[in-house]
């Protein structure tokens, strides 16, 4: 069995918009536990959770981080999540595994986009959360403003259990709502002091906020409290944990990571008040299906379970290999042990098993329930697969990743090394499941795709740092396509004579137009056998074939239908060749004069903006030839924008909505469907496409 009581467990991410503290707290936790001995610093590139390359150049996290520590008898999971919105479906994804999370909102600038989008992520899991209001030493802190910030973009009432002595670069102070006392942090080391005059009935007020709410919690203490009757320390503490737990109220600390100020308040609080894996098992069973009965499975977080496990993270580590992060549901798991993936119905070996600080691993010989740990080389696990038992078999829900809302075309610098990016990248995207790539069959470029500029940049830097290749990236080619506007009949008729047998084929179509997104249709209307039955697939085939390169512009044909409805043939000189020649020699002279037009794809794109921002962000879209179809209002004061916009206006709208909002803007966007290229833009659609084919006849 695990050595780890359960109950002291706490898996917990620290989340945020970017910039708001997240990896300064952890390195303040860190060093409170003993981890380290020193606190590093994001501007200096030392601290123990961004460690990458890129991090510790652009200064932001750009993928979680894991640092396991013990603190007060409790063994903690601190996940460091990111918060640009690049990269925030990785904090998604550890929020899948968290048991509790720490929201950090900043005394200067509030609560940002970023962060009630992660707020959203945690609902999504029933993750129970406290606040950290941070940046309490800087200029112009306001912890009321962020408390105020809190309630009205989460909509939930938060309840301070510390609150500041002051605020600037000489805080070092905090009040103990709970214990009525006051704190001074040495070097993260709280010291008692006398609770200042002018703050007794501002602690008092607080402090009967903090008990009524715990008193409306239970029917028996609430009748209790309107008596009169005084509520014991430990009543009050079970209160504040059951209601945290339940999310009926969000507790709130304070403090400063960079210098150390309240931070042993915050592990009092998560200790306190979020939960363990028992806990959360008691909220949020743990259930998965059998793959052998598809009936539904429940573990329970216990070493005698069978033991299950869920992939939520894979790092390509260039000197370990592949490394795995998991985190245990049941059972125990040991070292040098054999197990199921049962996504893949593939078995596994386990290697030596260890916890994760950063970049580094603390070797353990076994892990059981609630435990989160490393493991390398493993073969054929990725992120979101289930590992259990090999006799008692469970598979977990996958996490579906948000879909990619950029793409660029790349190429690489070099000639003939096509096979190189090909494979680097399909390493890259191991450990990063929101990035796509493929080779665009029509344009026939390599395209990547992602939630973001700086993701792709990023990728493409990890690309060249790890494997050498470099590459160039452009705007992809956008997918037009082309169609006609009249009903017309056209003859196509192949015939070759050079000696002995020739080639035969005389087809009849009749094309019209079809409405947008119904596609190719195709109907024979042959009557008494003029074409011969085994020709008729032909003619179908070479009008597939010729659809593929259009008359405008030289784009895919799409939404009409063709009726082939008379034609001959030759006895000797037919053949199923000559009909798909016929055929795709029809559809090119029908196309032709049947007033054809370019197509281009529209986009559902959906926009959440703050109010402040509504009209630039409506007015910029209507610039790009966008319909609005429609605005909603949004908790915390958003406003969300459902509009429909061409896609050549799309390219790269992110870095512009974050301009227009500064950076408080979020969208996505999907495809709808075709339509008319106005003419004007039309023609430039056309000469464009035509110089691409001069250069490519001049190589």
């Amino acid at each position: 069995m695990s050595n780890t009581d359960i109950s002291k467990i706490r898996n917990v991410a620290i989340v945020a918009h970017s910039g708001a503290g997240k990896t300064s707290l952890a390195e303040a936790m860190l060093f409170n536990a003993g981890v380290i001995n020193r606190m590093g610093m994001t501007t200096e590139g030392n601290t123990v959770m961004d460690f990458d390359e890129e991090e510790i150049a652009r200064q932001i996290s750009i993928s979680s981080a894991v640092a396991h520590c013990q603190h007060n008898g409790f063994s903690l999971n601190i996940i460091d999540t990111p918060g640009f919105i690049n990269f925030i479906e990785d904090t998604r994804g550890c929020l899948r595994v968290s048991d509790g999370a720490v929201i950090i909102v900043s005394a200067l600038s509030g609560v940002k986009a970023e962060t009630e989008k992660i707020w959203k992520y945690a609902c999504e899991f029933e993750v129970p959360r406290i606040v950290f209001v941070n940046k309490m030493d800087k200029e112009n802190a306001d912890f009321n403003m962020a408390v105020s910030e809190v309630e009205r973009s989460f909509e939930t009432e938060a309840i301070p259990l510390t609150i500041p002595i002051g605020s600037g670069p000489e805080f070092n102070s905090v009040i103990n709502v709970l214990d009525m006392k006051a704190y001074e942090f040495s070097k993260g080391s709280p010291a008692e002091i006398e609770i200042p005059s002018d703050m007794q009935a501002v602690v008092d007020e607080f402090r009967k906020k903090l008990v009524e709410k715990v008193a409306e919690s239970d029917d028996n203490l609430l009748e209790r409290y309107l008596e009169g009757e005084e509520l014991s320390a430990d009543e009050i503490t079970n209160g504040i944990r059951e209601g945290s737990i339940t999310r009926k109220f969000i507790p709130v600390v304070c403090g400063a990571a960079t210098s150390n100020v309240g931070v042993s308040s915050l592990f009092d609080a998560i200790e306190m008040c979020l939960p363990s894996p028992e806990d959360m098992a008691r909220i949020s069973p743990i259930k998965g299906t059998d793959p052998k009965t598809g009936d539904e499975a429940i573990r329970n977080p216990s070493p005698d379970e069978p033991f299950s496990a869920y992939v939520f993270k894979t790092v390509a580590d260039p000197f370990a290999g592949k490394l795995t992060l998991f985190r245990i549901y049941s059972g125990t798991l040991k070292a040098d042990s054999t197990v199921l993936n049962s996504t893949r119905d593939t078995k596994e070996r386990f290697g030596q098993l260890s916890y994760i600080i950063g970049k580094k691993q603390e070797a353990v010989n076994q892990m059981g329930p609630g435990e989160i740990g490393v493991v390398a080389k493993l073969k054929e696990t990725n992120t979101g697969d289930t590992l259990c038992d090999t006799g008692k078999p469970i598979v977990y829900e996958s996490l579906n990743f948000a879909e990619p809302i950029i793409s660029y075309a790349i190429e690489p610098k070099s000639k003939g090394d096509e096979e190189k990016v090909s494979q680097g990248l399909n390493r890259v995207l191991e450990e990063d499941p929101t990035l796509r790539f493929h080779r665009d069959e029509e344009s026939k470029e390599m395209i990547i795709a992602g939630m973001g500029q700086v993701h792709i940049e990023i990728a493409l830097a990890k690309l060249k740092r790890k494997f050498g290749v470099e590459v160039e990236m452009h705007a992809p080619k956008i997918p037009y396509r082309e169609t006609i506007r009249k009903k017309i009949q056209v003859q196509g008729k192949y015939k070759k004579q050079s000696g002995g047998r020739g080639q035969y084929g005389d087809c009849w179509i009749e094309v019209e137009p079809l409405s947008r997104g119904v596609g190719f249709q195709f109907e024979n209307g042959i009557v008494g056998g003029v074409i011969p039955r085994q020709y008729i697939p032909a003619v179908e085939k070479g009008i597939i074939e010729a659809m593929k390169e259009g008359v405008v512009a030289g784009y895919p044909i799409i939404d009409l239908k063709v009726k082939l409805y008379d034609g001959s043939y030759h006895s000797v000189d037919s053949s199923e060749m000559a009909f798909k020649i016929a055929g795709s020699m029809a559809i090119k002279k029908a196309v032709q004069d049947a007033k054809p037009v370019l197509l281009e794809p529209i986009m559902n794109v959906e926009v959440n903006t703050p109010e402040d921002t509504l009209g630039n962000v409506i007015g910029d879209l209507n610039s790009k030839r966008g319909k609005v179809q429609g605005v909603e209002s949004q908790a915390g004061g958003n406003q969300k924008i459902n509009a429909q916009v061409p896609m050549s206006e799309m390219l790269t709208y992110a870095n512009q909505l974050h301009s227009l909002t500064s950076d408080k803007g979020l969208y996505s966007m999907s495809f709808s469907h075709y339509e008319d290229v106005p003419s004007h833009l039309a023609q430039k659609i056309v000469d464009e496409k035509s110089k691409q084919g001069e250069k490519s006849e001049g190589k």
